[in-house]
């Protein structure tokens, strides 16, 4: 196996930010990092900093308190849990989440948030308890086209580098 890649905590200033309407500044000392739950594992489990209670049709931006610093080269794909995917239809907004190595460098120190939804048919309530992992994250390999030209910086994520 290749370690290519090292999570951490964003700044208690940044998560203080990101978090202010939600309330959860005291959170922050209890943010676990990222780990995989067994060594055949692929995915590392993310934890949620609060309880979350999604009935059918709701949504809310999880602010994980969690960045990732990784090799150029990788990516970060970002997915709900399978259990929770499978017994209740928890999705990701974005379907899949996209951590481009890059976005460890943007203004928001590349805080990953990740936007849940309760796509359920059968009137299942989502309960996650604060410190119960909720998304899993795969670091993969990427490559890029013989004639890619790139040149853009980042600066921001959800969409920056399109505006």
């Amino acid at each position: 196996m290749q370690r290519i890649a090292k999570f951490e905590k964003v700044s208690k200033e940044q998560f203080g930010k990101d978090t202010m309407n939600l309330g959860l500044q005291a959170a922050y000392e209890d943010i676990v990092l990222p780990q995989r739950a067994t060594t055949g594992s692929a995915g590392y489990d993310f934890y949620a900093p609060m309880d979350i209670v999604l009935k059918p049709g709701e949504e809310l931006t999880v602010p994980t308190g969690i960045r990732a610093k990784m090799q150029e080269g990788w990516v970060l794909m970002c997915c709900p849990r399978s259990g929770l995917g499978f017994k209740f239809r928890m999705q990701l907004n974005n379907t899949v989440g996209i951590i481009d190595s890059d976005y460890y460098h943007a203004k928001n120190e590349g805080h990953i948030m990740a936007r849940i939804f309760n796509d359920s048919r059968s009137d299942k309530v989502i309960e996650i308890k604060a410190g119960q992992a909720f998304v899993q994250g795969i670091f993969l390999p990427f490559g890029i086209t013989e004639d890619d030209a790139a040149e853009g910086q980042r600066e921001g994520g959800f969409g920056s580098t399109t505006k």
